[in-house]
């Protein structure tokens, strides 16, 4: 059995899990914020049997997008004054680890 965790961008979010869910799979989403531009992410998690693994992993790839966004950079200018640019990241698209269970139950 593996344990799949995901993380994927607040726009791809809702396609992601339903089409997790119309393929039959039992996910749990949590509310995430990514560290560098500080955004909302949602966090899937779900347990499967190893066979299952590429499945999941092609229907987030598939429901998950890569798109090119602005994000303010700020830096030092001076003593005690901040600046800022504009930087264009990628951002979209999935983060995905794939661990194993040691032991499930349901309770």
């Amino acid at each position: 059995m593996k344990l799949v965790m995901a993380i994927i961008n607040n726009d791809d979010s809702q396609t992601v899990s339903n089409q997790l869910t119309k393929a039959g799979y039992h996910v749990t989403k949590m509310a995430t914020t990514g560290g560098f531009l500080m955004s909302g992410n949602s966090t899937f998690i779900t347990g499967v049997e190893d066979d299952h693994v590429d499945a999941i992993i092609d229907i987030i790839r598939n429901s998950s997008k890569r798109r090119k966004q602005t994000a303010p950079m700020n830096f030092a200018s001076g003593p005690n004054t901040l600046g800022s640019y504009p930087l264009e990241v990628t951002v979209g698209g999935a983060t995905i680890f794939v661990d194993n269970v040691e032991r499930y139950e349901r309770v």
